[in-house]
């Protein structure tokens, strides 16, 4: 999903009206804000953090210090390490990883939901709605804190929802 059409998703879940206009520059397609009274914003982490301001919902960046520094962790995270990785096994080696990482935690930041949640879940959709039953048993972490995530309420809006199987269907997948 293009970032443009992300910020879109975000803007609506945050409750803004629709009134800015998106563009994107250069080869990766680096998404570009204008705003109406300053310069334009560069960046799908600082427009999101901008919209987050915008929304009047500070608390999705992190309410702590160090919840913060979890929240921009995550979102570069995002940037760096998910778009622009598309092949199967890049994925598996970041399913993986944050499969381990949710072990002990609900969100990203722990208990609390945050943007990193929100444009992590949007980052993953397109890999996540691909895999197979099995293949999501053996990220099932990762499938507990995304079946969440879509079902959070404004998140999802027209993405496509994935199922996922509540019993078990192969015990020995670890």
């Amino acid at each position: 999903m293009a970032a443009a059409a992300e910020l879109s998703l975000l803007e609506k879940s945050l409750g803004l009206s629709k009134g800015n206009k998106y563009s994107a520059q250069g080869e990766r397609q680096i998404p570009v804000l204008q705003t109406n009274n300053g310069p334009s914003l560069t960046g799908l982490t600082t427009i999101a953090a901008h919209l987050v301001k915008q929304a009047n919902k500070e608390y999705l960046l992190g309410s702590t210090a160090e919840e913060k520094a979890i929240v921009q962790q995550w979102l570069e995270y995002r940037v760096t390490q998910i778009d622009g990785h598309s092949s199967k096994k890049d994925i598996h080696t970041l399913l993986k990883d944050l499969n381990s990482y949710l072990e002990d935690k609900v969100y990203l930041t722990g208990y609390n939901f945050t943007l990193a949640d929100i444009l992590l879940y949007y980052g993953l959709h397109r890999f996540i709605v691909d895999l197979t039953v099995q293949e999501k048993e053996k990220y099932l972490n990762v499938s507990r804190w995304f079946c969440h995530i879509q079902h959070y309420p404004g998140i999802r809006q027209h993405l496509s929802s994935v199922v996922f199987i509540k019993n078990r269907l192969y015990t020995n997948s670890h």
